[in-house]
C-alpha cells in the first residue's frame, strides 16, 4: 500500500535540521532494538536468569528516570539541546562497550542504570529540539515520523538481532548499538542549529534554578486537567503493562524453549502492524479523541497480552504472529496520541519540563510494577500472570472510552492554563 504525503509532510521532510536529527533520532533507535533483544537473550536463556532477576533490568533503567528525570526536562528548557544530546550520545555508545564485557548480572545492573540516566536527559531534549524546529501545524507528522522509527526499528531489528543471534553471541549485538550510537553523535555533528530568540529561556528564567523550573512544570500540569488526565491515564496503564513488559522472555520460553527467535518474530509482528497504525493515523483529527484513541488503544494491548496468556507449549508460530500484531496496533495508537497530546497542549519553553516530569511519574511505577510482576510470575506461572494483566489492561480501556467525555472533554470546551510565567 502507498500513501501519498500530504504538502505539509513534503515541506518537513525538506526541512533539512529535522531530517538530519531524524536520521540520528532512527540510527540510535536501530541498534537500541539490537541492544534491548540481545540483553534478553543473554539474561533469559544464556544466564538462566529467573522471572525475578528479569525484574530486576527494567528497576536499574527506571531508577535514573525517577531521580533525574524532572530536572532533566528542566536542564533540555535551559540549556542547549543540541549539544546535549551529542553528548548523550557518545557517553552512551563509551557505556554500552562497558556493558559488553558484563560477566553476570551483578555487573550488568548498574551499568545499565548509568546509561539509563544518559537516556533520561536525552529524551526531553529531543522532544523540545522537535518542538523548536517544526511548525506547530505539523507537529502530528513530527511524531508520527518519529513514531515510525520506534516502531519500524522493532521490525528490523529483532530480525536481523535474530538472524545475528542465530550465527554470533549476543555481545555482537551489544557492539552493534554501541557503534550505531557513535554514528547518531557524528551525524548531529552535522547539524547546524542555533535557536531564535523566541526560542531562548527569558532572562529571568535563565537566572532560576533548575529546582525551580522543575516546579514550575509540576505546577503547569496540575492546572491543565487535559494533561494531567493523560498523565494519569498513562501512569495506571504503564503500571499494568510494565509487570509483564520483561517477563515475555519468561512467557516465550516456556511456550518454545528451544526457539530463543520466536519472541522475535513476535516484536517484528508488532513492529509492522504499529508503523501501518501510525501511517494511518495521519488522517484523523486528534484534537477531539485523545481519550477515545487512548482507550481503543489500551483495549488491544488488553486483549493481545490476555492472548498470549491463553497460548500453550508448542504452539504454532501464526497464533503468535497475529496477537503480536494486534499488539502493535495498539502500541501504535497509544504512542503517537500520547505523545501527540503532550506536545500539542503544552507550549514550547515548556516542553522539557513536561517530557522530563512524564519520564519520572513513568519510571516511578518501574521500580515496583516488574518486582512484583517477576514475583508473581515465579508464583503462578507466566501464563495466568498475563491473562489476568491482558484482562485488567482491557477494562481499563474500556473505562477510559466511556469516561471520555469527562476526563479528556472536547477541544472547544477544555481550557488550556495560562502559561506559567517565569519565577512565579
Amino acid at each position: 500500500m502507498m500513501f501519498r504525503l500530504n504538502k505539509q509532510a513534503d515541506s518537513l521532510l525538506h526541512n533539512k535540521v529535522y531530517m538530519r536529527v531524524y536520521t540520528a533520532f532512527a540510527t540510535a533507535a536501530f541498534g537500541d532494538w539490537f541492544d534491548t533483544l540481545a540483553i534478553q537473550v543473554l539474561v533469559g536463556y544464556r544466564w538462566q536468569a529467573g522471572p525475578l532477576m528479569l525484574g530486576l533490568i527494567p528497576v536499574a533503567v527506571a531508577v535514573p528516570g525517577i531521580l533525574l528525570g524532572a530536572l532533566a526536562g528542566s536542564a533540555a528548557d535551559r540549556f542547549n539541546k543540541l549539544k546535549l544530546m551529542r553528548i548523550c550520545d557518545l557517553l552512551t555508545a563509551l557505556m554500552t562497550v562497558l556493558i559488553l564485557f558484563a560477566p553476570s548480572m551483578y555487573w550488568l545492573l548498574p551499568l545499565l542504570a548509568v546509561r539509563s540516566a544518559l537516556s533520561t536527559l536525552n529524551v526531553p531534549a529531543q522532544q523540545s529540539l522537535t518542538r523548536s524546529i517544526v511548525r506547530e501545524d505539523q507537529l502530528m507528522q513530527a511524531s508520527s515520523l518519529n513514531g515510525i522509527v520506534n516502531q519500524g526499528s522493532k521490525i528490523a531489528g529483532p530480525l536481523l538481532g535474530g538472524l545475528a543471534l542465530s550465527v554470533l553471541s549476543p555481545q555482537w549485538c551489544i557492539l552493534l548499538n554501541s557503534i550505531l550510537r557513535l554514528g547518531s553523535f557524528v551525524l548531529l555533528l552535522r547539524v547546524k542549529y542555533t535557536p531564535s530568540a523566541a526560542e531562548s529561556p527569558a532572562e529571568e528564567e535563565q537566572r532560576l534554578p533548575l529546582r525551580k523550573m522543575w516546579t514550575e512544570g509540576w505546577l503547569f500540569i496540575f492546572r491543565s486537567r487535559l494533561l494531567l488526565n493523560t498523565l494519569l491515564f498513562g501512569l495506571v496503564g504503564s503500571l499494568a503493562t510494565q509487570m509483564i513488559d520483561f517477563q515475555f522472555t519468561s512467557l516465550f520460553r516456556w511456550l518454545a524453549p528451544q526457539q530463543e527467535g520466536l519472541l522475535g518474530w513476535m516484536v517484528a509482528a508488532s513492529g509492522i502492524t504499529a508503523v501501518v497504525t501510525i501511517l494511518l493515523m495521519n488522517k484523523l483529527n486528534r484534537d477531539k479523541g485523545y481519550g477515545l484513541l487512548l482507550g481503543g488503544g489500551e483495549l488491544l494491548l488488553g486483549l493481545a497480552i490476555a492472548g498470549l496468556g491463553l497460548l500453550q507449549p508448542g504452539t504454532a508460530v501464526y497464533p503468535v504472529l497475529l496477537l503480536g500484531a494486534v499488539l502493535g496496533v495498539g502500541n501504535g495508537v497509544l504512542m503517537i496520541t500520547f505523545n501527540y497530546c503532550l506536545q500539542k497542549e503544552t507550549p514550547p519553553h515548556m516542553i522539557g519540563r513536561v517530557f522530563g516530569i512524564q519520564n519520572t511519574v513513568l519510571s516511578a511505577i518501574m521500580i515496583i510494577a516488574p518486582l512484583l510482576g517477576g514475583l508473581l510470575v515465579q508464583v503462578s506461572g507466566p501464563s495466568a500472570i498475563f491473562m489476568l494483566v491482558g484482562t485488567a489492561v482491557a477494562v481499563l480501556g474500556v473505562g477510559a472510552m466511556l469516561l471520555s467525555p469527562l476526563l479528556w472533554p472536547a477541544a472547544a470546551k477544555r481550557t488550556v492554563p495560562a502559561e506559567v510565567p517565569a519565577g512565579e
